[in-house]
């Protein structure tokens, strides 16, 4: 809770900061990035046998790596005017978003996944003791663009995700396995609201998490992992 009071602080700071510099002169959006795992559908290879979940995953904060000035910034809004206001994220940062994610994916699938979130840089000799795991999985945000352009008779909203997943043993101070997926949406819609942008980031992130686990490379090397 606390956490969450801190981002907000930090939200308004940065809305009030950006309206004074003139970055945004209509203001500035927020939406909610936030994906929900209780509809996925998981392979049946992924799924955990008993040896399997008496191990606990841990889960790291993501990276971003995007190549920006703020990353704080995750999109805009292209008024009908011209304008273009930027987008941030009303409630967490995009890389507590992804990790959240995942952490609900997994526990969907039937594993034990850890709460705690590691703090980890992606580099193998930096690998952090995760407490009471040893499989850690972590990334980075490559890509992360929430945009909409306003105009009639149809507002067009587009939204790119691209992520990067890495499985490292905790333990052996090792990376496992590393790949990359990319996941976008798209609509058209007569009206516009923050609450519609958040939706399809929302659901291209959904999209981005179940696509990275469907890879059977990726159950392969976690199964592999928590047996040892």
């Amino acid at each position: 809770m606390k956490k969450i009071q801190l981002y907000g602080l930090t939200l308004l700071v940065l809305m009030t900061a950006f309206s004074i510099s003139g970055c945004a002169t209509t203001g500035i959006y927020s939406v909610n990035i936030a994906y929900e795992a209780e509809n996925a559908v998981v392979p049946s290879y992924l799924k955990p046998d008993q040896k399997t979940l008496q191990s606990i995953i841990g889960v790291a904060e993501f990276t971003d790596t995007r190549k920006i000035d703020d990353p704080l910034v995750i999109g805009r809004v292209i008024e009908k005017n011209g304008t273009k206001v930027l987008v941030l994220p009303k409630y967490s940062r995009p890389t507590s978003a992804v990790a959240q994610g995942i952490r609900q994916y997994l526990r969907k699938a039937g594993y034990n996944v850890s709460g705690i979130g590691e703090k980890w840089n992606l580099r193998e000799e930096n690998i952090p003791q995760a407490v009471n795991s040893k499989l850690l999985i972590g990334g980075s945000i490559e890509e992360m663009e929430i945009n909409c352009r306003r105009a009639f008779p149809t507002n067009s909203y587009t939204t790119k995700i691209k992520l990067t997943i890495y499985l490292a043993d905790a333990v052996n101070k090792k990376i496992l396995h590393r790949s990359t997926v990319e996941a976008t949406t798209s609509l058209e819609h007569v009206s516009f609201s923050e609450d519609r942008m958040g939706n399809q980031a929302s659901m291209a992130l959904g999209d981005g998490i179940e696509k990275i686990f469907e890879k059977r490379e990726l159950a392969q090397a976690i199964q592999e992992a928590l047996k040892r």
